[in-house]
């Protein structure tokens, strides 16, 4: 029995080490959503085009839509932006949700850099973010042509982002039948 405490230390290192190796295999971007095949939550809010103007998620059926959050106060949604604009350029629908920012700043960055989106709904107080479980800007969600969420992105929407996970998503919803 003596002989076998000595061992203790080594299955505990083991387990340890098994832990790790683990954590280490598993993809830090990886955020599940709860969302995912599930309608974007239902909301009523201006557009940053027109405060008067006010949507809901009824204007993602028919389409295939990115639906990008985003902010000025958001250095990562700067880094973003171009590629957005290039994806609009090539036709890719492109709906935005201006997050918890101020509605001027917004506006007038849109007229610097270019607007990429077909309209930006405004989330000023974060409520819808909040319902879609946003853990901050940049996320980009594609939504289906029912107006359900297929796939979440965290992070800047690149070339490789593209390419690997969300284009095959938004063809193989483009090929569904409306």
């Amino acid at each position: 029995m003596q002989r076998l405490k000595l061992f203790i230390p080594l299955f505990v290192f083991a387990a340890l080490a098994l832990l790790f190796w683990r954590g280490l295999s598993l993809d830090p971007n990886a955020m599940p959503s709860a969302l995912i095949n599930r309608p974007v939550p239902a909301f009523y809010l201006p557009t940053l085009e027109d405060a008067e103007q006010k949507v809901d998620r009824t204007l993602f059926n028919g389409q295939v839509t990115l639906f990008n959050v985003w902010a000025t106060w958001c250095i990562s949604c700067r880094v973003e932006h171009p590629y957005l604009n290039a994806l609009a350029g090539q036709g890719v629908r492109i709906i935005g949700l201006n997050y918890k920012d101020d509605t001027t700043q917004a506006r007038k960055w849109l007229e610097e850099f270019h607007n990429p989106y077909e309209l930006s709904v405004v989330d000023a107080d974060g409520r819808l973010g909040l319902d879609l479980g946003v853990f901050g800007a940049p996320e980009t969600y594609v939504v289906d042509k029912r107006g359900v969420i297929r796939f979440k992105h965290v992070g800047v929407v690149n070339d490789t982002v593209w390419a690997r996970d969300l284009l095959p998503v938004v063809q193989a919803l483009e090929a569904e039948a409306p």
